[in-house]
Formats: structure tokens, C-alpha cells, sequence
């Protein structure tokens, strides 16, 4: 009798998962067969993460980050799905399929979950997913191209700046005000200013230019 695999696959867009099961269900794995099951919502993704070690185990879970509009204000993501799925279900390996490529999100990730994979979807095709699966499989991680690339110089400057500056670095970058940044932080405009300055030194930054700051952050990995 030939083994199956079973993967969970989380994404608020069901025609993403579908794909995803479609894929997987129709391609040939040696040994053994997968089985694809789909939620689009957290709380259905809480309660099968929950339920999967008394029920049946996943071997995998697929789990996008975003799983709410921006709209609702609704702070859960995926982030938190994997935090749970590490504490109830620490032998199923964790993959990330995710639109997030910067260095911020995918640090943060790896910080909180340590998982198994990181596929941004911009690079995901049939045969990268199919191998994603036979890799995390046997023998984890998997990462696509661009995530790789940006843990590997999130990893060699990791020491250089901190975490705290590591958030004043993306929030300036998604546009948001210095004088904004304060409140998200809980920090004085003062203190901002004085992280800037630092880092602007640590960068080899001259001039006062934020835009230069969050070019050259880029290049480095941080955002």
C-alpha cells in the first residue's frame, strides 16, 4: 500500500490553494502519494492545527503570512499560525508561501517560527512547488531564490544594527512620517532621530536623506 503525505495548506485566496492541491495531487513522488487540504480562513487553520495531532498528522503545513485585508485591521497572520503549529505540532514541517520578500518579514519569521521553507509566490511554478515538497520532505529547508538571498545578507549583517532599528528602517521605507514611527514604537521622537543618525554612520551615509538611508538598507538586506 502506497504512503501518503497530508499537507495543510492556509491562504485567504482559495484559488491559491487550489492550485496548490491541484499541483501537488496530480504529480509523481517516489514512494509515496500527497494529500492537499485546503482553509481559507485563521480560524478554521487554528482548529485543524489544533485537532491534527489527535486526528491524523500533517507532514506539512503551507501557510501564507497576510491572512486578512488590510481594511479589517485585523492584527492575526500566518506569523502566529506558525507559533501555534510549533507548540502543538512540532514534528509537522513548516513551509511559508508568502508575497512578502523584504528582509524585515522574512527575519521576523524566521525569528519567531525557525521554519522549514520560505517561497515568495512571485517564483512559484509547478515544478519549484513539487520540489519544495520532495526537499522539505527529506531534507529541509527549501528556500526560493530571492528569500534566500535576502536571509543570507540578513545573516551576515545581523550583528550590525538592532532590532528596534530594524523596524525604524521599514517603517520609513513603507512611507510612514518619522513623527508616525514615535507612537508604533512607543519610543521619543528624540530616540528615532538618534537611531537614524547611527545607523546613517554605520552605513557610510553623509548626507541627512532618508532616501539614501532606505537605498542603501536595501542593499544591505535589512528591508
Amino acid at each position: 500500500m502506497e504512503e501518503y503525505k497530508r499537507i495543510l495548506a492556509v491562504d485567504d485566496h482559495e484559488m491559491t490553494t487550489l492550485g496548490y492541491k491541484y499541483i501537488l495531487e496530480g504529480a509523481s513522488f517516489d514512494g509515496y502519494e500527497v494529500m492537499v487540504d485546503t482553509c481559507k480562513s485563521f480560524d478554521e487553520a487554528t482548529r485543524r492545527i489544533k485537532e491534527s495531532e489527535k486526528l491524523y498528522r500533517y507532514d506539512i503545513f503551507l501557510f501564507d503570512i497576510q491572512l486578512f485585508s488590510p481594511e479589517t485591521k485585523d492584527p492575526r497572520s500566518g506569523e502566529d499560525l506558525g507559533k501555534l503549529a510549533r507548540k502543538v505540532a512540532p514534528n509537522t514541517k513548516l513551509v511559508y508561501m508568502s508575497s512578502f520578500s523584504d528582509a524585515f518579514r522574512i527575519k521576523s519569521i524566521l525569528q519567531a517560527t525557525d521554519p522549514d521553507g520560505y517561497m515568495v509566490k512571485s517564483e512559484i511554478d509547478e515544478e519549484s512547488l513539487i520540489h519544495m515538497v520532495k526537499k522539505v520532505i527529506s531534507d529541509p529547508p527549501y528556500y526560493t531564490a530571492s528569500a534566500l538571498s535576502v536571509i543570507r545578507k540578513t545573516m551576515a549583517n545581523n550583528d550590525l544594527i538592532d532590532d528596534t532599528d530594524k523596524k525604524i528602517l521599514y517603517h520609513i521605507a513603507t512611507g510612514v512620517r518619522t513623527k508616525d514611527i514615535s507612537p508604533l514604537l512607543s519610543l521619543s521622537l528624540t530616540t528615532i532621530e538618534t537611531r537614524k543618525r547611527k545607523i546613517k554612520t554605520l552605513f557610510g551615509i553623509d548626507d541627512g536623506n532618508d532616501f539614501s538611508l532606505i537605498e542603501r538598507a536595501r542593499e544591505k538586506g535589512f528591508i
